[in-house]
């Protein structure tokens, strides 16, 4: 079945960077879209980031200019590279994936949790 295991989660300073991985096992990794979530405590779950099979990417306005979502195929992992981060970007952080015949992403990693203070 398909695993996602996210990891590089942490407690950071308000402007600081960090960048999350997930490494994908039990899929053919090129043929699914990849998206980041991030839930922050009594808020729902949001997409802020995803990356397509052909390596297009979108982000979520609140994010974009400071987070980049990437993927490597040939180690079946995803990154997302956040730069200038901020209080309001606490939460807890999954990845996902999605079959290219679904229309919502079916598989989800564990989450990490990420902490900036001000």
């Amino acid at each position: 079945q398909v695993q996602l295991v996210e990891s590089g989660g942490g407690s950071v300073q308000a402007g600081d960077s960090l960048r999350l991985s997930c490494a994908a096992s039990g899929l053919t990794f090129s043929s699914y879209a990849m998206g980041w979530f991030r839930q922050a405590p009594g808020k729902e779950r949001e997409l802020i980031a995803t990356v397509r099979q052909s390596g297009a990417t979108t982000y979520k306005d609140s994010v974009k200019g400071r987070f980049t979502i990437s993927r490597d195929n040939t180690k079946n992992t995803v990154y997302l590279q956040m730069n200038s981060l901020k209080p309001e970007d606490t939460a807890v952080y999954y990845c996902a994936a999605r079959r290219s015949d679904l229309l919502k992403y079916d598989s989800w990693g564990q989450g990490t949790q990420v902490t900036v203070s001000s």
